[in-house]
């Protein structure tokens, strides 16, 4: 006997009860939030549900942000993620359930955690290797000499992350040109994107204590689609000596959705094959494979402009967490660490404008105009699937973001 609607998924449906991304929402005319879960294109009310159906996990749902959950630990994680595939697929709940399901158009999404420390990692060797030939073309290596032996990353600005669907303000600050005699200040004419996956952090840890590689999955809760927007043109003036700063921290946007990391076994991948012995702390030889295997679609106004392959990722989100602890600092429930740009081999793979227009040089034919770098009213939508059981597809929330002028 068929489900009915919207149990009675169409096939395949990336949304299914194989992958129950979480998130937070809230309905037409209340202000009060709380965590839902998707299903196809619709969203549980996970609190609710939880409640009348005598859920031990009443309280990890029925916050208004995914924070209790985050901290609960793997154990509790995988005991909800189990509950909800038991009350989205056993028939005997249809009738508890079906006023408790909304149609995503009628709800509104949140961030869906609390963003406690941000920070941002560069580490596609594609992506580096393309930023270095665009900017040292006479460099011989284009990679610097420290990129293969440990994770490079920045701290970002966490209080200025934003939900997908946010409007993006075109920012401001200083740039200088090469032949410009001195700096002058105005809205950012490179204004670009980040192609990138966030990690969310759910379990926290001590200061002093570093978090090792086969402990990522303890404390690492999920992912994310993730668009690290970048204003080129103040960030080449500034970041010399001491890295990214204004033209990195205007906005940074996420999904409405968090991915747990247990909808992504079929997934997980190893990571490309090591070229530089790597420190102990850092050596996954022996670990199980920690890549993912996440197709990317990037597009402008609507238009595919590139599709980076996640699993061409040179450092893993593992050695990322093992390098950002290494020296005692802390973990928080909420912290988010992005993958750095993803770009794969192909030109058609390079997950910023920086690289897909060489910097200005090959300008993108998009069916509205040419395109080196985004003008206000341009919008950006990264969306994402990855392999799941028995051939499904694992959707990823998409996140889209619209410039407006300052």
């Amino acid at each position: 006997m068929p489900l009915p609607a919207p149990f009675d998924l169409p096939e395949g449906d990336p949304f299914g009860p194989h992958n129950l991304p979480y998130g937070v929402f809230s309905l037409a005319g209340t202000a009060g939030r709380t965590v839902g879960v998707r299903l196809g294109d619709h969203v549980l009310d996970a609190g609710a549900a939880a409640r009348a159906l005598g859920s031990p996990h009443a309280s990890l749902l029925s916050a208004p942000t995914l924070g209790p959950l985050l901290s609960a630990g793997r154990t509790a994680w995988s005991q909800v993620r189990g509950a909800l595939k038991e009350w989205v697929t056993d028939p005997a709940h249809r009738t508890t359930l079906a006023p408790l399901l909304h149609p995503l158009s009628s709800v509104t999404l949140h961030l869906p955690f609390e963003v406690a420390d941000y920070v941002d990692f560069y580490s596609s060797e594609h992506h580096a290797r393309n930023v270095g030939a665009v900017f040292r073309p006479d460099s011989g290596d284009t990679l610097l000499p420290n990129w293969k032996h440990l994770p490079i990353g920045y701290h970002g600005r966490a209080g200025t992350v934003v939900v997908s669907g946010t409007d993006v303000v075109r920012p401001s600050g200083q740039r200088k040109a090469p032949s410009d005699p001195a700096p002058v200040f105005g809205p950012s004419v490179r204004l670009d994107i980040e192609a990138e996956v966030g990690f969310v952090v759910g379990v926290p840890s001590r200061q002093g204590r570093p978090v090792p590689l086969t402990d990522f999955r303890e404390h690492v809760f999920g992912l994310c689609l993730l668009n690290d927007w970048s204003a080129r043109d103040i960030q080449a003036w500034e970041y010399v000596p001491l890295g990214p700063f204004l033209g990195k921290s205007f906005a940074t946007s996420v999904s409405a959705w968090i991915t747990p990391l247990e909808a992504l076994e079929e997934a997980r991948v190893s990571p490309p094959e090591r070229t530089h012995p790597l420190l102990p702390y850092l050596d996954d030889s022996a670990a199980e494979p920690a890549g993912y295997d996440l197709r990317i679609s990037v597009s402008v106004n609507g238009h595919v402009v590139s599709e980076p392959p996640f699993s061409a990722m040179y450092w893993t989100a593992a050695q990322q967490l093992a390098h950002l602890t290494v020296n005692g600092a802390s973990l928080r429930t909420g912290d988010l660490y992005g993958s750095g740009t993803v770009s794969g081999p192909a030109a058609d793979q390079r997950g910023s404008l920086l690289e897909l227009t060489w910097n200005g040089r090959d300008p993108l034919d998009l069916p509205d105009g040419k395109r080196t770098y985004l003008e206000d009213g341009d919008e950006v939508t990264l969306s994402a699937w990855a392999p799941g059981p028995g051939g499904l597809r694992v959707g990823l929330g998409e996140v889209r973001g619209r410039i407006v002028s300052g």
